[in-house]
């Protein structure tokens, strides 16, 4: 198979979800974001909400709308975030005034990481990213970006991962922890 046949692609579209998946999705979801931002509005600070950073979003996709994926589980939500939090924040102490390698580097050594540890959590790759792009409150937390937002962030999504992702017969999470 030559180079340009390859994009072509060789397999269907993926199926069509339950309404019942598609209403247990969006209330996982919807608690998962809601605790996180409430959790930093009330006990952190009511401006801005470090705690929320845009890889939770994609978080929220794989453990509430995903939940079989090997990339959905605990393992690879807590261990992806914290692994990638500590690589984008040591790229951007070391390589901070060159940003665009910080940048590139923090990514891709933080997918490297993820994929020997076997965490690999593709929201990993953003948290690694917004540690070197993010505004200055970021940069001001140093390694405690690593605990706050990153790990207790995803903490706080497991646990209602956990709760939600159980109640309907029809679901079943964590397919694995270790």
């Amino acid at each position: 198979m030559n180079y340009l046949q390859k994009m072509k692609g060789s397999g269907q579209s993926p199926p069509k979800v339950s309404l019942s998946e598609v209403f247990w999705s969006w209330i996982g979801s919807f608690l998962g974001i809601a605790a996180v931002a409430l959790f930093h509005y009330k006990l952190l600070d009511k401006t801005g909400l470090v705690m929320i950073i845009g890889s939770f979003g994609a978080s929220a996709v794989l453990i509430y709308g995903a939940v079989r994926s090997p990339l959905a589980q605990p393992r690879n939500l807590l261990g992806g975030h914290i692994l990638s939090a500590i690589v984008g924040v040591t790229a951007f102490q070391w390589l901070g005034g060159q940003p665009w390698l910080a940048a590139a580097l923090a990514v891709s050594t933080a997918i490297a990481l993820m994929h020997l540890t076997k965490t690999l959590h593709p929201p990993g790759g953003a948290t690694a990213l917004i540690a070197v792009i993010g505004s200055p409150s970021v940069h001001n937390l140093g390694y405690l970006y690593v605990l706050m937002p990153a790990a207790l962030g995803a903490g706080v999504m497991l646990i209602v991962a956990l709760i939600v992702n159980n109640i309907p017969k029809g679901r079943k999470y964590p397919e694995f922890w270790f």
